[in-house]
């Protein structure tokens, strides 16, 4: 959901100017007590439309830290030609501590949490029948965004020991006001991961199978699948991209490209953000599409990702322009952003049924796999080996902003050639960790800096 310029905030900030016998004599008042802001169910339900909106930013949902995923985890398969310091830096794997993208994600991605915490700490006056769904949409929201944030600005789950790594902080209770009460310090991994997991269980729970273009039941469902495949826990994650596939709810569409460029959800959306040619914020579009269609073209695919795919294999979904080589996804720039589709919980359940062996939940890890590539005009697999289950991954979610998370959690490496030059990075390198904002640490001391800034 995505309805730009919605009050952020909502309703905890403003000017109030009170009534006096003297007109010219005002007290001006810069904020209120959210017991007099938040009186209603109307109150809590407009400030939930507002942590959509803020969630569907560009610097949340919004294409431009998923545009970082693929930049930073980049071996070959595409070149940054763009002019931003902050995504080149990213790209080249040097980021500084007053990196501006790691700063925006960061403040942007928190403020939608406090909008989230704000309606959670309101909850007692939404009425009855609405309780449940808004008390969902909202702790699915703050799960999704603490999850995006620890995927980032910390190790990941399988670097070491999570119980003792350094998160981010899980905050939720919102802020109205700066004070020294505010000035939280990093949880572990593990806790951030419990929180994401409470509050998407809790969710999947509270919220019904269908809920029009907001998160219901099965979007928590697929984002605990998500939680689950980061953490190694294959037999949960199965599980719960089992209860996604089998809801009913959602179908692959006939062909790959038509999973792209809608402007109305598709039978595969589990989760987009909406977008109108009257409201939009696509970052996604901004920088992986061509000038022709609405981007910059800062970044083109490179040979060595287009040799990838097999003949036939109508993933390669890619324009020519001016010489340079676009991927074809995002060429939209008023369609609505997929972030979680039917396919990739056909990915989850065949690699956590592969990786476990025995009797599968649902399908077979094959017959899984051959839905997807059967889909995209590939041919069949006979048999099945993890190698080919990743790049199935690769290529069914390419520039969707999977890559680093996914070599993060299958311990892979990085090989980048700069000129001459050749450089390895492993997956727990520091150089892939995003700085906490150098903006942060500043004002807060409590808050300790990632190795290497």
């Amino acid at each position: 959901m995505k309805l730009k310029h919605t009050l952020i905030y909502t309703i905890a900030l403003g000017l109030f100017l009170s009534s006096c016998d003297n007109k010219l004599d005002v007290k001006p008042v810069t904020n209120i007590d959210a017991s007099t802001a938040v009186q209603t169910s109307a109150d809590v339900e407009a400030i939930l439309i507002g942590a959509y909106d803020s969630m569907g930013d560009a610097d949340v949902l919004g294409g431009n830290p998923q545009r970082d995923a693929e930049l930073i985890g980049d071996n070959g398969d595409i070149e940054w030609q763009g002019t931003f310091v902050a995504p080149a830096q990213i790209f080249n794997k040097n980021m500084l501590r007053d990196n501006g993208q790691a700063a925006t994600t960061w403040l942007d991605t928190y403020r939608t949490i406090n909008v989230a915490n704000t309606v959670l700490a309101n909850l007692g006056v939404v009425t009855t029948a609405k309780k449940s769904k808004v008390e969902g949409e909202a702790k699915a929201i703050r799960a999704w965004m603490l999850f995006n944030l620890v995927r980032a600005y910390a190790k990941a789950y399988v670097d070491g020991d999570p119980k003792t790594n350094l998160g981010v902080p899980v905050v939720t209770t919102p802020t109205a006001a700066i004070t020294e009460a505010n000035f939280v310090s990093r949880n572990t991994v593990e806790q951030v991961y419990q929180q994401v997991i409470t509050d998407l269980t809790s969710a999947e729970s509270l919220l019904p199978a269908t809920n029009g273009i907001f998160i219901n039941k099965f979007t928590a469902a697929a984002l605990l699948a998500r939680v689950y495949l980061s953490q190694g826990n294959y037999e949960l994650a199965r599980q719960a991209a089992n209860r996604v596939i089998t809801s009913g709810g959602y179908s692959l569409v006939a062909s790959f490209d038509l999973a792209f460029n809608n402007r109305s959800n598709s039978s595969e959306d589990i989760f987009a953000v909406q977008q109108t040619e009257q409201d939009n914020d696509n970052g996604y579009n901004t920088f992986f599409a061509s000038p022709d269609f609405g981007g910059r073209g800062d970044i083109k695919i490179n040979d060595q990702h287009l040799a990838s795919y097999e003949s036939g294999d109508e993933r390669g979904l890619f324009f020519y322009e001016s010489g340079d080589i676009f991927t074809a996804k995002w060429a939209d720039q008023f369609a609505n952003i997929p972030q979680i589709r039917l396919a990739e919980m056909y990915l989850i359940r065949a690699e956590a049924n592969f990786r476990l062996g025995g009797a599968p939940v649902g399908a077979t890890a094959l017959s899984d796999i051959n839905r997807i590539r059967a889909r995209a005009n590939a041919s069949l697999y006979t048999s099945l080996t993890l190698d080919a289950i990743l790049k199935e991954r690769r290529f069914e979610l390419a520039f969707e902003g999977h890559l680093i998370h996914d070599i993060k959690r299958n311990k892979q490496t990085i090989v980048k050639n700069f000129g001459n030059e050749s450089r390895v990075y492993t997956f727990n390198s520091p150089k892939l960790v995003f700085p906490i904002p150098m903006r942060e640490t500043d004002a807060n001391s409590q808050l300790v800096q990632n190795e290497g800034y």
